[in-house]
């Protein structure tokens, strides 16, 4: 995508990083969990430079290989032991404040769309009211862990809401984007995240986003169980 302005990839790039080291201070400064991250980034960066997404028409959809791989790892973590005794050994604060990086993920989103790279209905003008969990995390973790004004029923509601909106969104952009089960925007499909560094938002960016919200619904609900 030449005709995209440097800004709008460093933009990305940068909220890019900033969600993989709140992640990493999140799991006490795992170096595994770093050391994986990089690899993969890494390796996903290779592969799209290679124009491999871009192939559109392949069945099972080539984009599996950017989804698929997060999910069974996530998967993994909540169904051992190992992986449960780490998701409970998260940072709840830091889980909650990483979800501020929402709000620069849908500004690059709607500066991809106004260069005709994916629909207006994935940014906020259209069906993606995401930017909401990125402008009331920091509220969320004020009032909850600096204030304690609220108590962890109204957090876990919270994530809740802010995942159903998470997965609103990423139903959209899957629909939206050129493959032969695409349901919307024909007129002008989401191509951005078959590209570099975009590619970084469905492999990276959104499993972290997703798996913070699972892993502090788990936190919420354990500890409700014990009290």
């Amino acid at each position: 995508m030449d005709n995209l302005p440097a800004y709008i990839s460093i933009l990305f790039g940068l909220t890019t990083i900033l969600t993989t080291w709140l992640f990493y201070k999140a799991a006490s400064n795992s170096k595994l969990f770093l050391l994986i991250i990089l690899i993969w980034l890494a390796a996903q960066a290779f592969i799209a430079s290679t124009g491999f997404y871009t192939v559109t028409t392949a069945m099972p959809p080539r984009f599996l290989l950017l989804i698929l791989p997060p999910f069974l790892c996530i998967t993994g973590l909540f169904t051992t032991p190992k992986g449960r005794k780490f998701i409970d050994s998260l940072d709840l604060k830091t889980l909650t404040i990483l979800h501020t990086i929402r709000i620069p993920v849908e500004i690059v989103l709607f500066f991809l769309f106004t260069y005709k790279t994916i629909p207006e209905l994935m940014t906020f003008e259209g069906r993606n009211f995401d930017i909401m969990s990125g402008i009331t995390a920091p509220l969320i973790f004020y009032l909850a862990f600096k204030r304690k004004q609220i108590n962890r029923k109204v957090i876990l509601i919270w994530n809740l809401v802010c995942l159903g909106l998470l997965v609103n969104i990423v139903t959209n952009a899957i629909l939206s984007a050129p493959f032969p089960f695409q349901q919307f925007a024909f007129e002008q499909p989401n191509i951005a995240v078959l590209y570099f560094p975009f590619i970084w938002l469905p492999c990276c960016v959104v499993p972290i986003v997703l798996f913070s919200h699972l892993a502090a619904i788990r936190q919420l609900l354990n500890f409700g169980s014990k009290t």
